[in-house]
Order: structure tokens, then C-alpha cells, then sequence
């Protein structure tokens, strides 16, 4: 089954330009926003923005430091450079209240040797003043300017219209190798390299090089029990080092497009570490793009023996937000726990391919209704036209209701509970979307009411 791509977006630029607002803008411009997940919100480093129907990820970076005078201010610096090398768009981000200076004119030096599509846009053009100053950026060499203010909602539909504009149509992956995609992903030093061998070892594989996909990527084809699933992207697992203090950065982008590709995620983690807020990040992008997951907790020989109930519990409660994940314990430098790992991708790869006819899914809506009615809001209560599973996406149910304003979270979350008890989709998120009914049932629906 071949499947979109989602490009990754670079916002570039030197300190206090607006990059976060800017973030935090195109996040809240997203139409179907992921309820805020525990360990996610804070330091955001990606939004998931949809614009006319295209799917990307944009990433924000530190700002830019051309001769670093700390670690600190290196390691951004690394960060910065490792963002240009992934992205598939940049947006240079100046800010017109300052004016081109020096410190611009350096940043654009390092993008024109980076060759990737630049948007140059002029931050906090909030007034004719800063507007007047806008064609001063030309001299950057970066192409025309787009003005902008990202605080106050300006121009954000036309330098969104550019980068859409700069990146190739609506790719869609080559139908690759494997019925099953997987991705190892998790940061660095949790054990990725040393179960990816692990696996490779234990099972006939073939690592090939897969065109159309991430840059200097390569794959592995794992045959097991009769069947094929692919590795993607296994040089990204084995590029330990390769941006020096900015490992962390680079392997999270890299992550995020290996996340992309995969039909179910294997997230490691370190058991002597727990959990993450960089975990959690992950957690929460792969929930948001509709992946299968599956957590591995690694280097559990290492925990004492009496400490591992509470472990547990802690691991659990910790992921409550989305119990549907499978957890295996494993160690994947002794090899224990990691016979169990594919037959759980494999599994979870079934679930997300699930179908259910319509007369199911309605019946199932109305009986939930009938146990449990919505609450009211005001005098108006929801009502439940139909409910249908979404052909195009794994896991996604569309409910035609009377009021998409009146569905409340709980609610949400009791209905999202009935269609697993009936359906399973265990491992994999699910997607309720709500829209309002067409007038002609709308009418029926508040008669009826």
C-alpha cells in the first residue's frame, strides 16, 4: 500500500524573531488539534499543520549563533544545522522591526550552501512603518520577502501558500518491500542499534537502499514466520555521533520522518532513565499521525528484581492517556523478551488494517447512546445522525452530528472506550471526527429531539 509523505519544515533564524509564536501560530491554525497529551506542551519542537490538505510537520529551532561562544550556544548551532539537513523546506525568519543586519545576512550565507527551497519571511510587520522596511530584505539574496506577523495572524496564508508552493506536489511513496513497516525509533544511547542487530541477527534479513525516501536512508527486509516486514530507515539508527552535542536534536527529526514512513513505531526507551519528556514527545507525534505503537522498555535486567512491580505500575500510569499501547520488557544486548516483538507489530499492523461495515459501527454508536446519553449543554443535548469508518484513514470514524460544538471530551473518550471493547484496535490510536450533519438529517435529528 503506497502512502503520503509528510515533509518536514525548518523555521530558521537568529534569536527573538518569533520562531516559537510563530510554531505555536501554525499549530494553533490546525483544525483537528490532539488534546493536550501529559509531558507534550511544554518546549514544543514540532506542530502538525494541515494546509489545503497537505500534511507537514513543521520544527522549530534555536536561534542561530554563527560563532558560538558556549557549549550552549553550539549545540544550538548544531541543532539549527541539523534541521536545515532534514528539512524539505526552510522558512528564514527575519524580523522587520530590526531590520536586515549582519547577523541575517550570515544565516542566509549557511542556507544558500544548504540547498534546500527558502521562504524568507518578515516577522512583526504589524504596522505601515515595519511594512515600508519589508523590500530592504530583498539584498539577502533569499527571493521576495513575505511579511508577516505572526502574533497578530498576518500573512500566514500567503507564507504558508510559498512553502507549499516550494515543495514537490503531494508526493506518495513508492509502493515499497515488506507488507509490514516498522520503525525503531527513541533517543540516543537507549539500545536502538543494538536491538536493530539483534533482530537482523536473528532473523534472515536484506538491507537495501530504498529511493524516493529520506536522504542517505536505508531499509531492512526482515522475512519472518512466512512473512515480510520492513525496517526503515536503519542508518538513521546507526548514525550515532554524527552532529556531535546536537545528537539529540537530529535524532528526533530523524524519528519524526522514520515515523512517517512506518505502519507501526517501536519506541525504546531506558528503563534506568524511565520515561522522558522527550519520550513523551514522540509518544505524542506518533498518536497524532495515526501510527501503530508499541513500547519497548529496554535494559530492564537492570532493574532489581524488587523494584520492577512498581516499575510497572509507574510506566503505566505514566501512559494512561493511551493504554491501548502494548509494553514489552525487554534487554536487547542479552536478547530476552525480543521474540516477542514482532508477533506484537505484526498484530497491531492486522489491527490498524481493520474494517468495519457502516450497520456495525451505527449499531454500536446507538447502543452507547442508549446506555449513556450525552449530557446537555445549555437546553441543547448532541445528537448522532450516523457514524462511519473513514475508507482513507487506518482507525478514523466519522460521527454526523447535529453540533460538533456540543461533543465534550468525556464523552469523546466514553464513546473512543465502546469502539474498543467491540473492535479492539489495540496498539493503535483512534480517531473520532465530528461533523455537523447535512441540513436535511440536522432537521430530522432536532425533531426526533
Amino acid at each position: 500500500m503506497s502512502q503520503m509523505t509528510r515533509p518536514i519544515v525548518a523555521i530558521v533564524g537568529r534569536t527573538n524573531v518569533g520562531k516559537s509564536t510563530l510554531l505555536n501560530r501554525l499549530a494553533s491554525r490546525r483544525i483537528a488539534v490532539v488534546a493536550d497529551l501529559p509531558g507534550t506542551t511544554r518546549d514544543r519542537v514540532f506542530a502538525f499543520v494541515s494546509w489545503q490538505e497537505r500534511e507537514l510537520t513543521v520544527v522549530d529551532t534555536g536561534g542561530w549563533q554563527t560563532k558560538p561562544t558556549t557549549s550552549l550556544e553550539q549545540k544550538v548551532k548544531q541543532q539549527v544545522e541539523a534541521a536545515i539537513a532534514q528539512a524539505d523546506a526552510v522558512i528564514f525568519l527575519v524580523d522587520a522591526k530590526d531590520g536586515a543586519i549582519a547577523a541575517d545576512e550570515e544565516v542566509a550565507d549557511v542556507l544558500r550552501a544548504a540547498n534546500r527551497p527558502i521562504i524568507l519571511a518578515v516577522n512583526k510587520v504589524d504596522s505601515a512603518k515595519q511594512a515600508n522596511q519589508v523590500p530592504e530584505f530583498y539584498h539577502l539574496g533569499m527571493g521576495e520577502p513575505i511579511a508577516i506577523s505572526a502574533h497578530h495572524n498576518l500573512g500566514i496564508d500567503d507564507l504558508m501558500d510559498a512553502v507549499l508552493a516550494s515543495l514537490p506536489p503531494q508526493p506518495i511513496s513508492i509502493t515499497e518491500p515488506g507488507e509490514a513497516k516498522l520503525a525503531i525509533v527513541g533517543r540516543p544511547n537507549v539500545g536502538k542499534s543494538t536491538l536493530l542487530n539483534t533482530l537482523l541477527r536473528d532473523e534472515r534479513a536484506i538491507v537495501h537502499e530504498s529511493p524516493g525516501t529520506t536522504r542517505d536512508s536505508l531499509d531492512a527486509v526482515i522475512r519472518w514466520d512466512d512473512k515480510e516486514i520492513l525496517l526503515v530507515d536503519t542508518a538513521g539508527i546507526k548514525r550515532r555521533g554524527r552532529v556531535g552535542t546536537g545528537v539529540d536534536y537530529y535524532s528526533l527529526l530523524r524519528a519524526l520522518q522514520a515515523i512517517n514512513r512506518c505502519d507501526v513505531a517501536l519506541l525504546l526507551i531506558d528503563a534506568s532513565e524511565f520515561i522522558t519528556a522527550q519520550d513523551m514527545h514522540i509518544v505524542g507525534y506518533i498518536i497524532e499521525v495515526g501510527k501503530g505503537i508499541i513500547l519497548l522498555v529496554n535494559k530492564w535486567d537492570l532493574i532489581p528484581q524488587e523494584q520492577k512491580q512498581e516499575f510497572k505500575r509507574r510506566v503505566e500510569q505514566r501512559l494512561r492517556f493511551a493504554s491501548y499501547t502494548p509494553i514489552i520488557y525487554i534487554s536487547a544486548k542479552l536478547g530476552k523478551g525480543i521474540n516477542r516483538i514482532l508477533p506484537q507489530a505484526w498484530e497491531i499492523w492486522q489491527e490498524r488494517q481493520r474494517r468495519i461495515p457502516q450497520s456495525e459501527v451505527d449499531e454500536l454508536v446507538k447502543q452507547a447512546v442508549g446506555s449513556h446519553p450525552p449530557p446537555r449543554t445549555g437546553s441543547r443535548r448532541l445528537h448522532i445522525a450516523r457514524a462511519y469508518q473513514d475508507e482513507s484513514k487506518p482507525a478514523t470514524f466519522v460521527l454526523k452530528v447535529n453540533n460538533p460544538k456540543l461533543v465534550h471530551f468525556s464523552y469523546q473518550r466514553y464513546l473512543e472506550n465502546k469502539f474498543r471493547q467491540e473492535f479492539g484496535f489495540r496498539g493503535v490510536p483512534l480517531k473520532l471526527i465530528f461533523t455537523k450533519a447535512a441540513r436535511k438529517i440536522n432537521s430530522k435529528i432536532e425533531t426526533r429531539a
